[in-house]
């Protein structure tokens, strides 16, 4: 194995998802290198169907995560969840958001995708999309880690797209799918266990 190769292993073994940030700014340049890196994902048709909102403002990251905290109690409090817990679950999901250096907002975008006269199709290409910018969120993650950067993937803009698109003045078209919290991680990060490669593979 290559020493490059080796290193692509490392990085992509040592990732984990860090939460909590020493509360160092990242340089804007950094910032730009990691989003390059992302945009080097592979896409359906090589259409490139990912979006990115990067904030680092305090008052835009802690209106985003009040916003998004307020759902999460609607939705909660909707399900027949314990109040205290439920308030506590916010509260930790606003600090993540507001206390983290920079954040991401991965968002797709349909604009450039093939569309079809029946519903199958056009399905399928929605599904490629999602595909593509997963891939896209993937490179940034690993490009953070090789930067020394500690980074989380928030599901949160899934259930609240409304919210997000009103927050933040997407343009039309955007459609939020995730969110990315970065930082210098002050956090070592679990390692969380893999099921064997033979109960997820079928091989013929």
């Amino acid at each position: 194995m290559s020493e490059s190769t080796s290193t692509l292993y490392r990085i992509i073994e040592g990732r984990r998802s860090i939460r909590q940030f020493d509360g160092s700014s990242i340089p804007p340049e950094l910032l730009q290198r990691i989003l390059e890196a992302a945009t080097r994902a592979p896409s359906a048709h090589n259409r490139q169907p990912w979006r990115f909102v990067i904030l680092v403002a305090l008052e835009d990251k802690r209106s985003l995560a009040n916003a998004l905290g307020e759902r999460l109690r609607e939705d909660r409090l909707a399900d027949g969840d314990e109040p205290g817990q439920i308030e506590r679950d916010v509260a930790q999901s606003i600090a993540r958001i507001s206390n983290a250096p920079a954040v991401v907002i991965v968002c797709l975008s349909m604009e450039a995708m093939d569309v079809y006269p029946d519903e199958r199709r056009n399905s399928a290409e929605y599904t490629m999309a999602v595909q593509s910018i997963s891939m896209a969120a993937q490179n940034l993650l690993l490009a953070a880690h090789a930067e020394g950067l500690g980074a989380c993937w928030l599901c949160a803009p899934l259930f609240a797209k409304d919210i997000v698109r009103e927050e933040l003045s997407l343009p039309v078209g955007w459609e939020p799918q995730g969110l990315i919290i970065l930082g210098y991680p002050a956090e070592v990060g679990q390692e969380r266990p893999r099921r064997p490669i033979e109960e997820v593979s079928l091989w013929r």
